[in-house]
């Protein structure tokens, strides 16, 4: 049961996030190889090009048709690759249909051990190439770093850099939402794991740079900076309140995240980020 019930709260939170990115599968255009496709999960990162076409996550199952349509709309063709950012649901669920079509799926060591975990050896969900630190991926006249950044939002998290096209797409290691991240710490993520990261990527980037997120609008350099010194914030008020060893119930009647003056997504309230938070920094 132990090991049941953290999977279950994490499922419960990944079923609602599609509430944050309701709507049809659109596409914005990013440079002349990279788009950015939304619909409900997390963000797609499609690279078009003489080569083919690859994707960075595939959202969920029931979406990969429409995913498919709007690949097709800006170049005939299947893609051949799919690269996980994470495990999560939410940017994983359609990895069989891509498979099934033909996709080669990309992931870090650790996103293919839990993703067997949930679907079995020999699943069409899990990849078929996985790597340690880092990979590269040389098509459609750009070359894709994709560095792990570990125990960040979880323990397999990608961020992907292109850079010939000067776009990186983080995964869910940055939210745009103006928020607060949801910090996996039963899938090894932390919160200094997510400041590490960011901080990282921000020294490797320039004011030009395009910046995908793994849920909410493109950003740029001075849009992650923010977001790094926001969850900085969160940090620093929430170990005040731990100080003297508090509980985690103290922390949740002190209250300290309203100092932010945030507002919460349903399936992510504050509760719960502050939960996770102290979960992380104890």
């Amino acid at each position: 049961m132990k090991k049941i019930l953290p999977a279950l709260i994490t499922g419960l939170l990944l079923s609602t996030t599609a509430q944050a990115d309701e709507g049809p599968v659109t596409a914005q255009k990013l440079s002349d190889h990279v788009y950015v496709l939304f619909g409900q999960g997390g963000n797609i990162a499609a690279s078009v090009g003489d080569d083919g076409i690859y994707i960075i996550d595939d959202q969920f199952a029931k979406l990969s048709d429409d995913i498919k349509k709007t690949i097709s709309d800006l170049k005939p063709g299947s893609a051949e690759f799919v690269i996980n950012t994470h495990h999560h649901g939410d940017h994983t669920g359609g990895n069989e249909n891509f498979a099934k079509a033909g996709a080669h799926v990309i992931a870090h060591d650790n996103v293919h051990k839990r993703l067997e975990e949930q679907h079995g050896e020999g699943s069409d969900f899990l990849s078929r190439i996985s790597f340690g630190h880092d990979l590269k991926l040389h098509f459609n006249n750009e070359h894709a770093h994709v560095v792990h950044y570990e125990h960040a939002h979880t323990d397999g998290d990608s961020v992907i850099f292109f850079s010939n096209d000067n776009i990186v797409h983080m995964g869910d290691i940055y939210f745009n939402f103006g928020s607060l991240p949801f910090v996996d710490v039963d899938s090894g993520g932390s919160v200094n794991g997510i400041l590490a990261a960011v901080d990282d990527v921000v020294k490797q980037i320039d004011d030009n740079t395009k910046v995908i997120p793994g849920h909410g609008k493109v950003s740029d350099r001075s849009g992650l900076i923010a977001y790094g010194k926001l969850v900085q914030s969160a940090k620093d008020v929430m170990l005040k309140a731990m100080q003297n060893n508090a509980s985690l119930e103290q922390v949740l009647k002190a209250d300290p995240l309203a100092e932010l003056g945030l507002e919460y997504a349903g399936w992510l309230p504050k509760e719960k980020v502050t939960t996770l938070f102290y979960r992380s920094l104890k």
